[in-house]
C-alpha cells in the first residue's frame, strides 16, 4: 500500500512527540527558541490574534503567550498537539488552542489572524509554497508573517536532502532563501527583514531524537566520515571537534507583511 507524505509526517512525528516536548533531548528546537521570540518581539502586540502554522507541540505559540491575546497551534499529528497541550496546561497558559489541521488547507475564514508564524515547517511539507499561500490568505491586511526554517546555502555542493530522507523519511525539499522570498511575494505579502545564521550540530544526538535505525545511521555516518577524507560531498558540511563528528544547518528567520 502506498504511503501519502502526510501518512509519513504523522509517522515520524508521533515518534518524535515526546521529544519535543524535553528541552534536554531536543537541544536544536529550543536553543533558537529565545531568539526567534527576540527577532518576532517588535510584531507582539496585546491584542494580537496568533496563528502558528504546522506547530508541532506549539513551542512558539507557548513562548508569546503571555504576551497575545490568543495563539492557536495548528499540525497534523494529533501526538504533537497533545503534549504541548500538556506543557501548555502544565505551564497555566490559558489563551493557547491546539487545533488538528492540515497546513494547505487552514479551516479558517480569509484575514482571520493579525500574526501568523510558522517554524521548521517548510522542509517538511510536500506543498512549501501551498503552505506559505494559506499563511497569506488567513491574515488580515497589515499582519505580520513569521517564517523560520532550514535553507539550502547558495552555492552549496552535494544533496543535502537525501541524507536528510534517509534519517528521517518525512522529509521534504530544503529551500533556499530566494525560494522562500518568492513565495512569499507571489502569495501577496512583502519581506520586511531577514536573519539567518548558521548552527553546527553533532551527529549522533541528530540521529538518536529521530530514531534512525542503526543501519541508516551507520551509513549517514559513513558518507560523513568519508566526505571529511576527501570524498564527494553530502551537502552536511561535515566537521569533526575533539573527536566528535558534527554536520551544519543554515536558518533563517524571516518577517514579512500581508497586503
Amino acid at each position: 500500500m502506498t504511503v501519502t507524505h502526510d501518512e509519513r509526517v504523522v509517522r515520524e512525528f508521533s515518534k518524535q512527540a515526546p521529544g519535543f516536548a524535553d528541552p534536554g533531548r531536543n537541544v536544536a528546537f529550543t536553543r533558537h527558541l529565545d531568539r526567534l521570540v527576540r527577532f518576532m518581539e517588535p510584531e507582539l502586540d496585546l491584542e494580537d490574534v496568533v496563528l502558528e502554522v504546522a506547530a508541532g507541540t506549539g513551542l512558539v505559540s507557548r513562548a508569546i503567550a503571555p504576551r497575545v491575546r490568543h495563539a492557536t497551534a495548528l499540525d497534523l499529528t494529533p501526538a504533537m498537539l497533545a503534549e504541548g497541550k500538556r506543557g501548555a496546561d502544565h505551564a497555566g497558559l490559558t489563551n493557547v488552542t491546539f487545533t488538528h489541521g492540515d497546513a494547505t488547507a487552514l479551516p479558517y475564514l480569509d484575514r482571520s489572524f493579525t500574526l501568523v508564524v510558522t517554524r521548521f515547517s517548510l522542509h517538511q511539507v510536500a506543498d512549501p509554497k501551498a503552505v506559505v499561500q494559506e499563511m497569506v490568505r488567513v491574515s488580515r491586511p497589515g499582519a505580520a508573517l513569521i517564517i523560520a526554517d532550514l535553507v539550502r546555502p547558495d552555492g552549496l555542493d552535494g544533496d543535502p536532502d537525501r541524507i536528510e530522507r534517509l534519517r528521517d523519511p518525512s522529509h521534504g525539499t530544503t529551500l533556499t532563501e530566494s525560494q522562500i522570498a518568492e513565495f512569499v511575494t507571489a502569495a501577496g505579502a512583502e519581506v520586511k527583514r531577514t536573519e539567518r545564521f548558521d548552527h553546527v550540530r553533532p551527529l549522533d544526538p541528530w540521529l538518536e531524537f529521530s530514531q534512525t535505525p542503526d543501519d541508516v545511521a551507520a551509513q549517514i555516518r559513513r558518507e560523513l566520515e568519508d566526505e571529511l577524507a576527501g570524498g564527494p560531498a553530502t551537502g552536511m558540511r561535515p566537521s569533526r571537534t575533539d573527536g566528535v563528528l558534527h554536520f551544519t544547518h543554515s536558518y533563517l528567520f524571516q518577517q514579512s507583511i500581508a497586503e
